[in-house]
Order: structure tokens, then sequence, then C-alpha cells
């Protein structure tokens, strides 16, 4: 915002046969203002509010031609539900489907908290669907919502605080024990309160950036809250040995045509550590399967659901680039000779999909997680035993990928190289593997025990 006390303001200007012929005249620095009104009484009104402005020394802005106290009252009159509104508009063209839901799901809990206390709240289950499913969803701006809708909607925009009221730390505050809670008012998973909190600190950044607040500091950071604890290590009671990972897609290749179609999938997630949405998305085109030794996989993208409502094109899914990487970067994945097999098998019985898919439904369309999820606890089931089968042992899919990953680094990998086929960043793999680094460490110590004492032994 450039400021300047370098301002002229000039004599009102009459322009004869225009519809508004008196027209206020200034000039901010090198920038010139103007505006046009119908009453000349009107003109004389706007043009004494500048003149005082500027006898009380005010700076003006250069692009606005408005002096500070008028910029600072009408951003005063700007309410957190105008903010997260122009927030959604800013971010919705270049976030991910999903990214877009988890914005209207943390701005649907968060707005709710920041409601004035007056008759006529809508009623919590009206609020939510008004909230998350037309305020917060670019793409339904254009439509009419219902009437229960539209009325809960004023209703908000009438009752909305301030935005420049989050300054406020027990406002903020209100937000934050908002997001650490579920709908039910139970405690909120911690990965669940750490997007959301990361949603409203996007959305205060940009308030910061608007100029709404009257320190450049985001208010978040003066607060001194908790959130839920959450657990990122891998726990290693999840994660299968190959003995049990054979068994396992033995299983899976018992429960009838789509057991048969999906016990490659699976051995994607261990094998090459892919992730379900990588895997869905595998095409022949990206697989080397020689005749004999190791293959590689190229992995470009995968295949994520987010419902119709939240796409570009309408469809329940969205094509997206490799996770946490540059749009056309890609990742290669050797996988062992045994699982080659087991791919040109697969090919060979159930071909591929006509945009060359791998792996689909009976229909050929893209696999959902609710059947190959019911078709892995069948087999998880029948594979183990009961004590297993009620622990957390490969209990999801995507345990499959930490057992691979965990397998790598036991085996002696270079975690750096384990980073890179899994597609994690060194940092987050020491972080989310510790526990299994910290056994791989243990074996190491017997290792160098060992090596020292036949050198301490007499020569």
């Amino acid at each position: 915002m450039p400021l300047t006390f370098d301002v002229r303001i000039y004599a009102i200007e009459f322009r004869k046969d225009r519809p508004k012929p008196h027209r206020v005249r200034w000039l901010v620095g090198t920038q010139k203002h103007s505006k046009s009104y119908a009453i000349k009484a009107q003109a004389d009104g706007r043009r004494s509010e500048l003149m005082s402005a500027l006898r009380r020394g005010e700076q003006f802005d250069e692009e606005l031609g408005l002096p500070v106290s008028e910029i600072r009252a009408a951003r005063q009159r700007v309410t957190w539900y105008e903010h997260t509104r122009a927030f959604i508009d800013r971010k919705w063209a270049a976030a991910p489907a999903k990214s877009r839901k988890n914005y209207a799901d943390a701005l649907a809990t968060i707005t709710p908290a920041l409601l004035r206390d007056v008759p006529g709240r809508p009623s919590a289950p009206v609020l939510r669907r008004a909230l998350y499913g037309w305020a917060y969803n670019r793409n339904r701006w254009d439509e009419t919502p219902p009437a229960d809708i539209a009325a809960a909607l004023a209703w908000v925009e009438r009752n909305s605080v301030g935005i420049a009221e989050l300054e406020t730390a027990y406002v903020v505050r209100q937000a934050l024990d908002a997001l650490a809670l579920k709908l039910d008012g139970t405690r909120a998973a911690a990965k669940t309160a750490t997007r959301k909190r990361a949603c409203l600190s996007d959305v205060l950044n940009l308030a910061l950036e608007q100029g709404y607040f009257s320190t450049p500091v985001n208010p978040l950071s003066a607060i001194r809250w908790k959130a839920p604890k959450s657990v990122e290590e891998v726990d290693p009671e999840s994660v299968v040995n190959p003995r049990q990972m054979r068994q396992l897609l033995a299983a899976v290749r018992e429960q009838g045509s789509r057991g048969r179609h999906l016990e490659a999938f699976f051995g994607c997630l261990y094998h090459a550590a892919m992730r379900p949405a990588e895997a869905s998305a595998l095409k022949r085109t990206h697989c080397h399967l020689p005749v004999d030794g190791w293959g590689e996989l190229t992995l470009r993208g995968g295949v994520v659901r987010a419902g119709r409502g939240w796409t570009n094109d309408g469809r329940a899914h969205e094509d997206r680039h490799l996770k946490a990487r540059a749009v056309r970067d890609s990742r290669v994945v050797p996988i062992p000779p045994h699982f080659v097999r087991l791919l040109r098998e697969h090919i060979d019985a159930h071909g591929v999909a006509p945009d060359g898919r791998l792996f689909r439904t009976e229909r050929g369309g893209l696999l959902q997680e609710t059947g190959y999820g019911e078709v892995w606890a069948r087999a998880r089931a029948q594979a183990l035993g009961e004590d297993d089968a009620a622990s957390l042992l490969a209990r999801r899919p995507y345990d499959l990928r930490h057992a691979g990953v965990s397998f790598w680094l036991s085996s002696g990998v270079d975690p750096v190289e384990v980073a890179r086929r899994a597609g994690h960043s060194v940092a987050v793999l020491l972080r989310v593997y510790a526990k299994v680094l910290a056994h791989t460490r243990e074996r190491s110590n017997v290792l160098i025990d060992a090596a020292l004492r036949e050198w301490n032994e007499p020569g």
C-alpha cells in the first residue's frame, strides 16, 4: 500500500450533458483520481471529506486515492464470512479438488464459532449444509440454493464477526477450539485438527496481506494452543513381513475374480511402496517388465477421489501429479523379479483398460476404496490367525506401503535411496519410520559389537 502526503485536490468540475455532471478530481502522488455525482451538494460533501483528511495530515494511498482513515474504516467492516468467501474464490482455480473439499470442511467447522449469539440462528445440521455445500463450494455459487439454505446463509452474512476481531486472542481461541472438535462434539483426530489449523492460518495470512490487522503479525502466532497429539510414526505392529505378505496375497487371490484382479494391485503397495492412488493410475507404458531380472515402474501421478461437486469436470475422481512433486515429475521404483513375473501374469490374464490402466473395476472404471477394501478385509481375516486379525497388522491396504518401506530399511538400504523410491523427503522418512529405524540401529549395534569383539581377541 504506497502511502504519500503529496496530495492535491482540485475544484469541482461541471460537465454538461452528463448523467453525473459534477466531478471531484484529486491527485495522489502521480496518480489521478476522480468521482462523479448527480447533485452538486454530493460532490461538495465528498470534496470536503478529502480536504478534511488532508488538513488532519493524513497520508493517502496512491493506488486507491483514499485517506488512510477511510481505508481502515472500510476494512473494519469486512466480516469473517466475506473474507473466507474471498479466500475460497482466490484459492479455487489452482487448488486440487481434494484441497477444495478440505478448505470447505475446515471453514464450515470454524465459521459457526465466529457468529454472533443472536436470535434466529439456524440449526447445526442446516448451518453445516449451507456452509460446506454452498458457501464454500465455488462450483455452486451460480446455483440457487433451497429456501432453508438461502435463509441460513443470509443469517450468517448478517451475523459474522468482523475479520479485524480476530486480532483478539479470545476470538482466535474460539476458532481453534472449534476446529479441534468433530460435529458430534468429540475430539477430532490430530491430523484433522492440524489440517484445519493450517487452513485457518492461511486465511489469516491473507487477511494480513489485505491490511485488515493493525499489526503485521498473524494473530495465531500469539496464541498458546496445543493441538491434539498426532502419531506420525509407523507402528511396527502394523508392518507385515515378506512371509506374511505372501500369505495375504495368496488369500487375496482366493477371493474370486475380483481378488485375482487385485492381487497385483496390493503387490504394488508392498513391493513398490506405492500409494493406492498411484497404483490405481498405473499404466502399461509405465512398466518395464523384462523376462528375467529386476524391472522398473515409472510413477507419474495418481487418481484421487474427491466427489463430483468439487472437480472442474464433474467427475468423482481427479488425476493428480505425484504428491509433493512438480507437475510433470516422475519417480522410478525398481521391483524384484518375482513381482515382475506377477505383473506380467496379471497383464496376460486381465489385459489393460482402454487408457492403459492395469487395475480397474469389472466395468473398466476406476478402482474404489470400498471395493478393494472389502477384498482386503476378507483376505486378511482368512490369512491371519485370530490374534493377528484382531491386531493392527496390515489393517489397512495403505499399511502395505509402510511395510514395503520398512522392509527396505531393515534390509540395509540407504535411507536416502529409500526416501527416493518412496517419494518422501529424507526428513519425513526419518520422522515417520523412526521406530523402524531404531530397530535397524539395534541390529547394526549387534553387528558392530561382534566385529569389535573379533578385533579385540588376542592375535
